[in-house]
């Protein structure tokens, strides 16, 4: 077994998505096994049988929660305070709970046919009008500083807002979308985005999520 920490991941996943920001943020190398959902390894499956994505295996110690993963990279290593502001874990903590939902119902409209997906994209207003009010008085979420928040909400606003692109740009969130555009564009978010093949037990090729080179 390497004895990196170990990641199994899928590029797309925004649970994934955050985790990998955290990691390569907090400078630690680790080992990145691609999965794909459809074929997941059963090795993967053996940490952690929920069999989600990201799952961090570090030697005899396996997180699978991606809030349990950036807070590990960060208590390793936490350079510029992103855990420092304070009343985000709760911010965090309700958009998982409240906006996830409404994001996949919006998504996956045809497979909610309760509700229309505009009537989805009207539910998740009041959430998106609550950062793009936190947005208006300073760069990002909870100050002028990058924060644990801004990542870990991140990718879950870059889902929703792709679904309707052209929508979401031309929307009143005009502070979120530059937050977002601003996210998207960052070397942070675009050097944890590469593709990788997916990955097999016993391949000789091992990629890594690498620390930044000083």
């Amino acid at each position: 077994m390497s004895e990196l920490p170990i990641l199994y991941s899928f590029r797309r996943c925004p649970y994934a998505m955050r985790a990998r920001m955290a990691l390569r943020y907090a400078g630690l190398n680790c080992e990145l096994r691609e999965v794909v959902l459809r074929d997941k390894p059963q090795s993967m499956l053996e940490y952690s049988p929920k069999g989600e994505v990201p799952v961090l295996v570090v030697g005899d110690e396996v997180i699978d929660e991606s809030i349990d993963v950036m807070h590990w990279a960060l208590n390793q290593n936490d350079p510029e305070g992103w855990l420092a502001p304070s009343g985000m874990q709760a911010l965090i903590a309700r958009f998982d709970e409240e906006f996830k939902p409404i994001l996949d119902r919006y998504k996956y409209a045809d497979q909610y046919p309760e509700r229309s997906q505009l009537e989805y994209r009207e539910e998740a207003s009041p959430h998106l009008n609550e950062l793009d009010v936190r947005l208006q008085n300073s760069e990002f979420l909870m100050s002028s500083e990058l924060s644990f928040a801004d990542v870990a909400l991140f990718p879950f606003i870059r889902q929703f807002a792709h679904v309707d692109k052209a929508w979401f740009d031309a929307s009143l969130y005009t502070a979120l979308v530059l937050w977002l555009n601003t996210l998207l564009e960052s070397p942070l978010f675009l050097s944890v985005m590469k593709k990788y093949p997916q990955w097999h037990a016993g391949d000789e090729v091992t990629y890594f999520i690498e620390k930044e080179s000083s």
